[in-house]
């Protein structure tokens, strides 16, 4: 069950999924070019922390790279959605670091935490795949983070390319302000580099799984997504995707989380999906998976473990250096169940009531997104 796009058709989730290992090499490629105005404007003074003020999948993308930009820019960094930063949140030390990111650069949230920026007296920095859209006209400073083109709404080459471009941010920060060393910043850039191969292989790995269990996919009620770190980061994407387009109830939970008590719901009937993040720790997810198999015969894994079997397992065949880089090539085994699934349920109509009056009755985006996202 190999790719499924039709070039000559109107672009889908899948047409940008294919897409993004081409995008991943550009970007790696030009690392410096790409975060350079970020990278000026952070290396003008020491920071304190950094704050990331993003919703829907920019947020995703952002919980993907946080620990890789913490661990190189050895600083804290904190995640807000753009509402409860306007409405509160917002209580900034004097040298934090903050950007707001919207890919469209279309969605009114955003554009509302760009302006409350100004207000606070406090550069107002705008990181889009749209540098012409109405972010221009909020922020101090609009950055393009490296999409390219993607016209589909269920945004899939944005989110790799984000969760990318902040830890190529992180690298070359890390670099200019002394903390990562040449030889540090030479074998992340050469690892990154391989990630488009990866990409591909987590691709046909991920259509052998569908094919297997087609079934399952197809049938899903409520599904749980499970991991931690980079791998929970993962697991909310993963999460968004399926209940945006699958129409099904979908939950993300820090491992731990979950079997404090949304467990206690699992039934035969459900779908448990973890990611394993390879790490410290890593044994517990596949603890969970392992207990979460004794009851549903619905559970699948992103994982190397020896302790799973591989009919319900992703399996990731490379050399893996640093784990923290996994969402650059682990995010295409969820968008493409995501996409197939939904392609084979018929499922990319709404419902009429939502579409009727949902629609009309409160707005995400300004009237923009129409050219930017016309799928």
């Amino acid at each position: 069950m190999a790719s499924q796009a039709n070039p000559s058709e109107k672009p889908t989730m899948l047409t940008y999924i294919e897409q993004t290992p081409a995008q991943l090499k550009l970007n790696v490629e030009r690392s410096e070019e790409l975060t350079a105005e970020l990278v000026d404007l952070y290396a003008q003074k020491p920071c304190h922390s950094i704050w990331i003020v993003a919703c829907g999948s920019s947020s995703n993308g952002s919980q993907c790279a946080r620990y890789f930009m913490m661990k190189y820019l050895q600083r804290e960094v904190k995640i807000v959605s753009p509402a409860t930063f306007i409405y509160g949140e917002h209580d900034l030390h004097e040298d934090d670091f903050v950007f707001v990111i919207s890919q469209s650069g279309c969605s009114t949230n955003s554009i509302e935490a760009l302006d409350e920026l100004r207000k606070l007296g406090i550069t107002a920095i705008g990181l889009t795949g749209n540098v012409d859209s109405d972010f221009k006209d909020h922020a101090d400073l609009v950055v393009d983070y490296g999409v390219g083109e993607e016209t589909v709404s269920y945004v899939t080459k944005g989110v790799a390319t984000l969760a990318q471009f902040l830890m190529l941010f992180a690298i070359e920060a890390g670099a200019r302000t002394g903390i990562v060393s040449p030889e540090q910043r030479a074998e992340l850039l050469n690892e990154m580099a391989d990630a488009p191969r990866r990409h591909e292989i987590v691709q046909q790995e991920t259509w052998d799984l569908y094919k297997r269990h087609q079934a399952d996919f197809t049938s899903m009620t409520v599904v749980n997504h499970c991991g931690f770190l980079q791998g929970y980061g993962i697991a909310c994407e993963g999460a968004l995707k399926f209940g945006e387009t699958i129409q099904i109830p979908s939950f993300a939970y820090e491992g731990e989380e979950w079997i404090h008590g949304p467990n206690l719901q699992l039934t035969p009937n459900y779908t448990v999906v973890c990611v394993d993040h390879l790490t410290e720790g890593a044994d517990r997810i596949v603890d969970i998976y392992l207990a979460a198999r004794t009851v549903t015969d619905h559970a699948f894994i992103v994982t190397n473990s020896e302790r799973v079997d591989d009919d319900h397992a992703i399996r990731l065949p490379f050399e893996i250096k640093e784990p923290l880089m996994m969402p650059l090539y682990v995010l295409p085994f969820y968008q493409i169940i995501a996409h197939q699934a939904t392609t084979d349920l018929h499922r990319w109509e709404k419902h009429p009531l939502f579409e009727e009056r949902f629609r009309k009755a409160i707005s995400t985006k300004t009237d923009a997104i129409d050219q930017i996202m016309p799928n």
